[in-house]
């Protein structure tokens, strides 16, 4: 049985999940660029709906680098307890927002290397600010995306960084940011990590998982 589907394979998908989900989109709420830098970071190993529940009160007391610098780690620690992980996240917030003052005038930097710079940002989290905050196509591999694609077949690869690349290869640039909200809407409401429902899934007569028994 092959590993991957061929590239015409791989538009149909998309255009399926298209049909399925053509509202989809970023569910962090955000209103600019340095929102969307906080709310993602806070999201590694936490739902968008915690952290949403969160930010809807964070972020009308914090609106700029220099809140965060004022406010210092302990006390943002306390503002974000809920989200996991809440010292090494206020830590790393507090830092980025010293090297946003210092380096970049209080703006977030808008390329997915200098992203990369900033504590507690890595290349996932730096895809889904470049992306969705200025409009860089890129595609970011969270646990939703890394499952699926194995799965369906739009990816053959063991980690996050090849998968990214596969999909990079196999999905029209112009569709990398979209593909990536696609996948993920997928992966919440279809194509869960337990007990998916391939029955009601219009995937499966491409899906490499469902045409191997769950065996994939």
């Amino acid at each position: 049985m092959k590993k991957i589907l061929d590239k015409s394979e791989i538009q149909k998908v998309i255009e399926l999940l298209l049909e399925l989900y053509p509202d989809a989109k970023a569910e962090l709420n955000f209103t600019n660029p340095f929102e969307l830098l906080i709310a993602t970071i806070l999201s590694a190993q936490c739902t968008d709906v915690r952290v949403n529940k969160t930010t809807d009160s964070l972020f009308k007391e914090l609106k700029t680098p220099q809140d965060y610098i004022e406010l210092g780690e302990r006390e943002l620690g306390k503002r974000i307890y809920s989200c996991g992980f809440y010292k090494n996240k206020s830590k790393n917030i507090v830092e980025t927002c010293r090297i946003l003052e210092e380096k970049y005038e209080g703006n977030v930097p808008d390329t997915i290397e200098e992203l990369m710079k900033l504590p507690g940002v890595g290349r996932k989290t730096a895809n889904v600010v470049a992306s969705n905050a200025f409009g860089v196509p890129a595609i970011a591999v969270d646990t939703h995306v890394f499952r699926v694609s194995n799965r369906i077949g739009l990816a053959n690869s063991k980690n996050v960084l090849d998968t990214e690349k596969d999909l990079m290869d196999n999905i029209d640039k112009n569709m990398w940011t979209k593909a990536h909200h696609l996948i993920i809407f997928h992966g919440r409401r279809i194509c869960k990590a337990r007990n998916p429902l391939c029955e009601e899934c219009p995937i499966r007569p491409h899906c490499l998982y469902y045409k191997s028994g769950g065996k994939r």
